[in-house]
């Protein structure tokens, strides 16, 4: 699950804080003017009053670079080092989907299993959900950390296995037939942990440290599957406050009290990285037949390849093999990407929302690999200092403003302008674009890109939209419907979700259909609709399509999020 957050702003330069953990030799490392360059790189995160990276590069088996840059503590003015621990989101899946490859090769276990003979609670959805497809995000299952948000459940609320597993057992339904697509969902590694659990009789924590953690040296890893537990050396998670006087940069805590693993919650050090880093090279946990299990791309049923293995990603960046995941939870971010062929690794972990850990690892790996990547700088310094991008003229913003629709993800974007400046919204979360090409896009503090199809002088007729790793939408313009006053009436009603176990009414304010949230206690909060389709809205929670009955009364509606898609809600009754 990824969260909102603001871009934090750069702050005044600083000295770097730095430790050291071996040395290399240059022709083994990184020279001089490299370690120069990435330094100036990470430059606005080196302020002694800000939350900031630790980076970590790891070349022919030595930890050529371990340094950080930045508070691990704020409060206490407590700096980042090698040695400062993060919660390194979902760059924690490669863990889980090794422990489970560990139980296979014990014997335990087979990755081709029917999931339900492990977790029986799963509704029989009419095909078989294999371990495999789980590893692969290829098994439909909706996304609980959705799920639970829809439910109710903030992240600084605690949120137990026992509510996850419960979500992910209401839902009837699949998001799409398993094994036919590849669609990004943290469901499926919850579940691997509780398989491991199941099978193993031990907590995935206590697994990992037992078969992974402790063989390597890995001091410090470790599962947060208790929110009370006390993590030494931990690095505190922290946004921007939004609140903030103008023209001033404050931050606040940002961490999440959740206690589910085997998606997330995996918490080290980049001395703890390159030690995992290195079994890849010298497999001492597994074998090399661990190796080539996680790194192995999947294949969806019609014999597509895709760029997911199991628990890594696996392509090419400017024309180099790479392996890698990146990992965004509340208060931090991660990246953890290895280009085997040049014994290679560059490891970024952040403790601010915002961060943009996976773009740092690649300008980091165009600095110490420039002699080998297509495109990159061989110099590195003008690619690597942040904030000089080229100034570029985008074609007029009337062109690129209205509403688009991705039918694959039911998901509505829409383009507006604010100030001359170019916004993009997705549900309630506003993202400024900055360009990057006459129809191109990026998102600052964001891993977010966008580009729209342009035909002679007439507007966009399509925007497609990357967010981190997962596949691009493909979002086709269309016209908003324009209910009347009466029209919006019929859609008044309380309505009832037997999936999520909510209730939402849907009331009339100022003019407009919107979502009464009585979630909170003592507060009632109010989420607008905006209308989309015919009998379709959009809002915060993704969209509403609603249903009718042969004499045209409303009866429910269907609603689709992010990683979510068809969870029903039923007419309860009618508030007029």
């Amino acid at each position: 699950m990824k969260t909102s957050s603001i871009r934090a702003l750069p702050t005044l330069a600083a000295a770097v804080l730095t430790v050291g953990m071996a040395s290399a030799s240059t022709s083994e490392g990184v020279s001089v003017t490299q370690r120069q360059q990435i330094d100036a790189l990470f430059a606005q995160y080196a302020d002694t009053a800000r939350p900031g990276c630790a980076v970590g590069v790891m070349r022919k088996g030595h930890v050529a670079v371990a340094k950080g840059y930045g508070l691990a503590d704020v409060e206490r003015a407590v700096p980042i080092t090698s040695a400062s621990v993060f919660d390194i989101g979902s760059t924690s899946k490669q863990f889980a989907a090794a422990a489970v490859i560990l139980l296979e090769q014990d014997g335990k276990l087979s990755l081709s299993d029917d999931v339900r003979e492990y977790v029986p609670e799963l509704p029989d959805y009419g095909r078989v959900i294999t371990i495999d497809h789980l590893l692969r995000h290829t098994s439909g299952l909706r996304d609980y950390t959705a799920l639970l948000s829809l439910s109710g459940l903030e992240v600084e609320q605690v949120g137990t296995d026992e509510q996850a597993l419960a979500v992910i057992a209401r839902q009837r339904a699949l998001n799409f037939p398993t094994g036919t697509r590849y669609e990004y969902s943290n469901s499926g590694f919850f579940l691997l942990a509780v398989i491991v659990e199941r099978v193993s009789g031990q907590p995935l924590g206590q697994f990992a440290r037992e078969r992974i953690f402790q063989p390597l040296g890995m001091k410090s890893a470790q599962f947060r599957d208790k929110h009370a537990e006390v993590i030494p050396g931990r690095a505190l998670g922290y946004a921007v406050d939004a609140e903030a006087p103008q023209g001033t940069v404050r931050f606040r805590n940002a961490l999440s009290n959740w206690e589910q693993t085997g998606d997330g919650a995996l918490h080290l050090s980049i001395e703890d990285l390159a030690k995992w880093d290195e079994n890849f090279y010298q497999p001492r946990v597994g074998g090399q037949p661990l190796i080539d299990r996680l790194t192995q791309r999947g294949q969806l049923d019609n014999g597509e390849k895709i760029a997911y293995a199991r628990g890594l990603f696996v392509d090419e960046y400017r024309g180099v093999p790479r392996v890698h995941h990146a990992g965004n939870w509340v208060g931090y971010n991660a990246m953890l990407a290895r280009f085997p062929e040049q014994h290679t690794s560059v490891a970024v972990l952040c403790n601010f929302e915002g961060a943009e850990a996976s773009e740092l690892s690649e300008k980091v790996a165009d600095i110490v690999l420039a002699d080998v990547l297509k495109g990159a700088d061989a110099g590195g310094a003008q690619k690597a200092s942040p904030g000089k991008k080229a100034a570029v003229k985008p074609v007029p913003l009337q062109r690129l403003l209205g509403s688009y629709f991705d039918a694959n993800t039911e998901t509505i974007l829409e383009v507006i302008e604010q100030q001359g400046a170019l916004i993009l919204k997705i549900g309630a979360m506003p993202l400024p674009l900055v360009a990057t090409g006459p129809a191109s896009f990026e998102v600052q503090g964001f891993p977010v890109k966008a580009d729209f199809s342009l035909t002679g002088k007439q507007a966009a007729n399509e925007l497609k939209l990357r967010i981190g790793d997962d596949d691009a939408m493909a979002a086709t313009r269309f016209t908003a419907a324009t209910p009347s006053a009466e029209a919006l009436q019929s859609y008044v009603g309380t309505f009832y979700s037997p999936e999520l176990d909510v209730t939402w009414p849907l009331v009339i304010d100022q003019g407009k259909l919107a979502v009464r949230d009585e979630h909170r206690k003592f507060e009632t909060k109010i989420q607008p609709l905006a209308p989309a389709m015919q009998d379709a809205f959009s809002g915060e929670a993704g969209l509403l399509r609603f249903a009718r009955d042969a004499s045209g009364k409303v009866t429910g509606f269907e609603l689709s999020a992010s990683r979510m898609r068809g969870i029903r809600f039923e007419l309860r009754s009618m508030n007029r």
